[in-house]
């Protein structure tokens, strides 16, 4: 089997595969740089345990990150209790993504595990909508090159921002109201956070799509809170909430296999 970690700036998502590319569990762990890698091992232990799995059953690792603040502690908790090699994506992975960027390593690694794995999932050409912390849209053209794309507000970040910031506004659940017209405060707040959040996605997809100049474009939405998105726009394609997970097991696969033929 083998153990995919996506680090991010909220939470840590993890997946199991199945050698032959099976997901057989997935779960997440909040992004906590109080914890050690031993309290994170301990968190993964005991939810391998509740699916029986048994750590001596992964037999890779690979793992990307957006938070440098917890990857020594999981690439410690990986040398610790896992007996194998970890494999971080980065500077000398293969990815097979032509990145057309100013600066290539300015790309967060979370953005190519994504559109590797929509280009092998849906094809290009392609957006890729990353509804976390951070808004991210990744745009793959004709040919499957990563041309660039835009980084915007999160939801809940901008939920967390208007709270923190406006005294006599509280904060609220991200849910979204029966109505635009709020009739309270907490109604008002979840009108304009929801619905500004969708026609900004759905503007930049616009602009997007104009600039690619093609017919077709595939649009892809993951993380947390993209079914708040598509549930209220047209624009959204596929809601696919794994897709960062099997970009990584699809990234583990194309190095290892690459690696055996050298």
């Amino acid at each position: 089997m083998v153990l995919v970690i996506d680090i991010g700036n909220t939470n840590v998502k993890l997946g199991v595969f199945t050698q032959s590319g099976e997901l057989v569990h997935s779960t997440r762990l909040s992004s906590s740089t109080h914890k050690t890698s031993d309290e994170y091992y301990l968190n993964i232990r005991d939810l391998f345990q509740q699916k029986n799995i048994a750590i001596s059953d992964i037999e890779g690792v690979i793992l990307s990150s957006v938070n440098p603040n917890l990857n020594y502690t999981f690439e410690h908790l990986i040398s610790t209790y896992f007996p194998v090699r970890l494999m971080v994506v980065g500077s000398g992975i293969k990815t097979g993504l032509n990145v057309r960027y100013d600066n290539p390593k300015e790309v967060g690694a979370d953005r190519i595990v994504n559109s590797v794995a929509a280009c092998h999932t849906y094809g290009a050409p392609c957006i890729v909508i990353d509804c976390g912390t951070a808004t991210t849209f990744n745009v793959i053209n004709e040919k499957g090159e990563f041309v660039g794309g835009a980084i915007s507000f999160g939801l809940k970040a901008s939920a967390d921002a208007l709270g923190q910031k406006a005294a006599k506004l509280p904060r609220v659940e991200l849910v979204k109201p029966d109505r635009a017209i709020g009739k309270s405060t907490i109604t008002n707040m979840q009108s304009g956070i929801i619905y500004g959040y969708v026609g900004m996605v759905e503007k930049i997809v616009q602009k997007l799509k104009e600039e690619m100049r093609v017919d077709k474009v595939k649009v892809i939405a993951t993380g947390g809170l993209s079914e708040i998105v598509a549930s209220e726009s047209d624009v959204i394609d596929v809601v696919d909430r794994t897709l960062t997970l099997r970009g990584l097991y699809i990234l583990y696969k194309m190095n290892v296999t690459a690696e055996s033929k050298e």
